[in-house]
């Protein structure tokens, strides 16, 4: 065989032949090719198989792309809310729709109540953030360019409680982070005495009882005055002043002359004639004590037994001259107005009181008062007096209190502050900041924990000093909000309204707003 053939033909050590380059064999042309086209397509192989793995096969998802599990599960990319209104609840920093406020970062937010662990917050519909009754299946804007708020199932979600809510409200579940930077604070309820005190204004008045009027029960002149000022202090039996009057001194001769005829008849034998004279006697005197002629007066007529021109009058109480009509050298008339004197040793007070507060007063009742001028003076009294009719002006009904005045601090038409406990009971008490009034109920949020509050119906019973008792609703040892009610009242309305439009579980069937379905609102893209 020649050496061409050698070079082109060889054989295997089991005689087949081999072809050579000459032979069209690929050898470091041909052959190399086929193996890379080999190898590739085994690469080609393991990457589409690993692929449909990774999509198929759960454990070797788990091992390329582990998930965060536990507590770690809650956490998802980072949400933003206001602290003013933290239903509003976005996945991107921005402005809030409503008050214009930056959005916070919420940190680690936890998952919602009802919302399994691990599980993504299912969007039932996107809402108009100024107008609620605005909706859309789909991410949408407003006509002003702002973005949907999105409506998850966590928050119409309906639960058997729910049938025991008061009409148009619904539970609130807000989260620990937002309770926080909402400001929400809680306080527990207690059981306790309490007591409704009533704050009136009253005004300081004489004692009418005490005062005492000094008026001529006889015509005549004044000669002289002992007391000539308003506001003079005069002590009981103290000269006030001397009258002369034609009368007295006609008086005063009838009673001497009759006095000494009385005298002269005690010798007589006869019965009659003793008695007469006796009579007269004391009828003169007796005329002379009802002109308010003092005793000590008429002891001296009968000691001296000379007539005086002017008889003194002396002050019938202690107290300050509160009124003064006449001068000296005055005529006076019977039934004149001479002399006011008041006793100012005791008190009265008239307050106002409201309605409501007038039904619980009762005679006899204790009352402290302190004044403006002496503040840190506390003084005790009681109701004297009720006053039968309201006023028609200020709807008010008049009480009159009766106080002691030491040292006569209390001075007429001076106001005076007047405090009363109308009632003392025991029972449930929480702040009164805790209660909303809407005008025909009062609700409280309890919290209920984990961020949730459950809005009630309450029956409250007395209000004081900034608490109330609590008839129904609210049990001892609740906790109830006291700070950022307004936030509550009003998400718990928009939940309540929210939960009506969907009836409790799905997205309301109000058509998407035109030309608005290609936008992408709060929560992600479409």
């Amino acid at each position: 065989m020649s050496d061409e053939k050698k070079e082109g033909i060889s054989q295997d050590t089991e005689g087949k032949a081999v072809a050579g380059p000459e032979n069209g064999a690929p050898g470091s042309g041909g052959g190399g090719k086929s193996r890379f086209f080999l190898v590739l397509s085994a690469i080609l192989g393991l990457l589409l198989a690993g692929v449909v793995a990774f999509y198929k096969v759960p454990a070797f998802h788990a091992l390329l792309h582990p998930h965060p599990v536990g507590d770690n599960a809650a956490k998802t990319a980072d949400k933003y809310t206001c602290g003013m209104h933290p239903f509003i609840i976005t996945d991107k920093p921005g402005n809030c729709p409503i008050c214009g406020m930056n959005l916070t970062k919420i940190e680690g937010s936890p998952v919602p109540a009802g919302q399994p662990s691990g599980g993504a917050r299912k969007i039932l519909f996107y809402r108009n953030p100024m107008n609620p009754n605005v909706t859309s299946k789909s991410p949408a804007k407003d006509e002003m360019g702002m973005d949907f708020v999105p409506v998850y199932e966590d928050e119409v979600k309906g639960s058997g409680a729910e049938a025991n809510l008061p009409e148009g409200y619904a539970t609130v579940q807000v989260g620990a982070e937002r309770v926080r930077l909402a400001g929400i604070q809680s306080a527990t309820a207690v059981r306790e005495a309490i007591s409704h005190p009533v704050r009136a204004v009253g005004v300081v008045v004489p004692d009418e009882t005490n005062v005492r009027r000094v008026q001529a029960k006889i015509e005549g002149w004044i000669e002289k005055l002992h007391t000539n000022f308003t506001g003079k202090m005069v002590t009981k039996g103290e000269p006030l002043l001397e009258i002369y009057s034609p009368d007295l001194v006609a008086t005063q001769r009838e009673y001497l002359l009759a006095r000494a005829s009385a005298d002269r008849m005690r010798e007589s034998p006869y019965d009659d004639a003793r008695e007469m004279s006796s009579g007269l006697a004391q009828a003169a005197r007796t005329r002379l004590m009802l002109f308010d002629v003092p005793d000590s007066f008429i002891e001296e007529l009968e000691r001296t037994g000379k007539v005086r021109r002017t008889v003194t009058l002396n002050a019938p109480v202690s107290g300050f001259v509160t009124g003064k009509e006449i001068f000296e050298g005055t005529r006076v008339m019977p039934g004149m107005d001479l002399l006011t004197v008041t006793d100012l040793s005791r008190v009265w007070i008239d307050a106002d009181l409201y309605e409501y507060e007038a039904q619980s007063v009762r005679v006899g009742q204790a009352a402290l008062l302190d004044t403006a001028a002496d503040p840190g003076t506390k003084m005790k009294g009681r109701v004297a007096f009720i006053y039968p009719t309201f006023s028609p002006e200020t709807r008010t009904l008049k009480v009159r209190f009766e106080f002691p005045n030491p040292g006569l601090r209390l001075k007429p038409q001076m106001y005076a502050n007047v405090l009363l406990d109308l009632h003392s009971v025991t029972g449930v008490v929480i702040p009164d900041s805790a209660l909303i009034e809407t005008g025909v109920r009062v609700i409280a949020f309890v919290d209920t924990g984990d961020g949730s509050f459950e809005p009630r119906e309450v029956k409250v019973g007395v209000r004081g000093n900034g608490k109330a008792q609590i008839l129904s609703g609210v049990k001892a040892g609740e906790n109830v909000a006291v700070g950022a009610n307004f936030l509550l009242d009003s998400e718990s309305k928009m939940r309540a309204a929210l939960t009506r439009m969907t009836g409790g579980a799905s997205a309301p069937s109000q058509p998407q707003p035109q030309g608005q379905g290609g936008h992408s609102g709060h929560g992600g893209g479409q």
